[in-house]
């Protein structure tokens, strides 16, 4: 008995070590769906005006102006107004674009060979290179070269149809480097409507190692051909305080299967920098995404609720993400035919929305079908509650009391009997007392007449020594003087 314990038991713990894997790496199906509407491409572009004062000839006033990309990443919007959480790589150019603007407009006016980069360079020509040093930034009053920078981020929804212009956006604030958080709000203040999707951020990032989560960002313009991408992943052991931080908290598979800090990295340098990272417990965001190459990185949510609160930007849900949310839960338990009303509403107020207009299409092909648990439920419980016996039990049942309650009835109505006029009172009276006469004092009652039956009774008696009363008939007792029934005094 001892051996077959020990070898269920050892068979058990088998299980355990060979499941635990496999519950390690499940991921709830759609639990992105919450954040996608929400996520945004962002763009950055430095755009350079500038205006070269060419001295060495005659006076010319070159002017140029230089659009030149910096930055393309994922951003989250956090609030119905448009506040977008995104990194300091994706608003702020680290490079001096000035210097890169001062190079390409004197090497195409004055036909020099001068490297297209951020850095300063020399000339041999002495008088040449006296100009372009005069140009360079910062500006003084000998400058060669007006330059006005502004920087220019758009963000592209994700809708349909496209937004060809996407929304222009600024920064408000961000952290100290290029992989910290920043805030982003529209140029323009969104008025009227319900505003934008939202994402829900979480409270904490979950401090378990190997807890699975979700990236999801673009790789391009969101459009027909370019959908969201989301990527599994898996919180690794370290960063900073353990949850996080600028110094990021890194990445780890934990069956080292892949190798996720390489491809993560990977994706980032690709267009996912700064995409949110989705925790797997309740679909909210607990990160985003930095880092590059060969090392992706997140940095938690202790730093975007720090650099919003800096911003004074306050992240809240709205109408579209209310409707949204009821929705989703009807569609990820199988409600599709309840699920469809609720994505149509969503499209009411935001009519762009992607990804409830995809689930509004599958919610619609499925509704009725084998998969709906709503029809499903309907139909068990109607075929349940109506079975056919408990009516044909209970007519039974009604009938018979219905019978039973009239043969009742009918006994109760039933005519009685015709009995024959009870004996002369005369026949049960009391003795005569001794010192009483022969004559019976009678209380005359009401005179009947008699019937002509009676009569023919009387008239056609049988027996002439039976006496009866000529009045009412009665029949007469040998001693009685007065009839014992109507009083009448007896003939002798």
């Amino acid at each position: 008995m001892a051996r077959l314990t020990a070898l269920a038991g050892g068979v058990a713990a088998a299980l355990v070590l060979i499941a635990m894997p496999v519950a390690a790496h499940e991921h709830p199906s759609g639990i992105t769906d919450l954040v996608t509407p929400a996520v945004v491409r962002v763009e950055a572009v430095s755009h350079v005006e500038i205006t070269l004062l060419d001295h060495i000839g005659e006076l010319k006033h070159v002017e140029r102006s230089y659009d030149i990309p910096f930055a393309t990443g994922t951003g989250t919007v956090v609030n119905p107004d448009g506040a977008i959480i995104a990194l300091r790589r994706l608003a702020v150019n680290p490079n001096d674009v000035a210097i890169y603007a001062a190079n390409k407009v004197f090497a195409e006016h004055h036909k020099v060979k001068i490297p297209l980069d951020y850095d300063k360079h020399k000339l041999k020509d002495d008088l040449l290179n006296h100009h372009l040093q005069e140009c360079y930034p910062p500006k003084t009053d000998t400058a060669t070269c007006i330059i006005n920078v502004t920087t220019e981020i758009t963000a592209y929804p994700n809708v349909s149809p496209p937004s060809p212009g996407g929304i222009k956006v600024k920064c408000i604030k961000a952290g100290p480097t290029p992989d910290s958080p920043a805030v982003l709000v529209p140029v323009t203040p969104v008025t009227g409507g319900v505003g934008m999707p939202t994402a829900p951020l979480a409270d904490q990032v979950p401090a378990q190692e190997g807890a699975p989560t979700n990236v999801a960002g673009f790789l391009g313009r969101p459009g027909p051909k370019v959908l969201e991408t989301v990527e599994i992943a898996h919180l690794g052991k370290g960063g900073a305080g353990g949850a996080g931080g600028d110094a990021g908290r890194p990445f780890a598979d934990p069956e080292k299967k892949v190798d996720e800090p390489v491809k993560l990295g990977g994706l980032a340098d690709q267009g996912l920098i700064g995409a949110p990272v989705i925790g797997d417990k309740n679909g909210h965001v607990i990160g985003l995404l930095v880092g590059g190459g060969k090392e992706g990185k997140m940095i938690g949510i202790r730093e975007i609720n720090g650099i919003l609160a800096a911003a004074k930007v306050v992240p809240r849900r709205g109408a579209i993400d209310t409707a949204f949310e009821a929705a989703l839960t009807r569609y990820h338990t199988k409600y599709y035919t309840e699920a469809a009303p609720g994505f149509q509403r969503v499209l009411e107020l935001y009519p762009g929305n992607v990804v409830a207009a995809k689930l509004l299409k599958t919610s619609l092909e499925k509704r009725g079908g084998p998969e709906d648990q709503g029809t499903k439920q309907v139909a068990a419980t109607t075929t349940r509650s109506t079975p056919l016996w408990p009516f044909i039990v209970a007519a039974g049942i009604l009938f018979m009391a219905a019978a039973g309650g009239a043969y009742l009835l009918w006994r109760r109505r039933a005519p009685e009997k015709v009995t024959e006029p009870p004996e002369p009172l005369a026949a049960t009276a009391p003795p005569l007392d001794d010192a009483a006469g022969q004559t019976v004092v009678v209380r005359r009652s009401q005179a009947f007449p008699m019937v002509p039956q009676q009569q023919q009774q009387v008239m056609t008696a049988p027996n002439p020594a039976v006496k009866y009363c000529t009045s009412c008939g009665m029949r007469l007792g040998p001693a009685h003087r007065f009839c014992g029934y109507c009083g009448h005094p007896i003939e002798t």
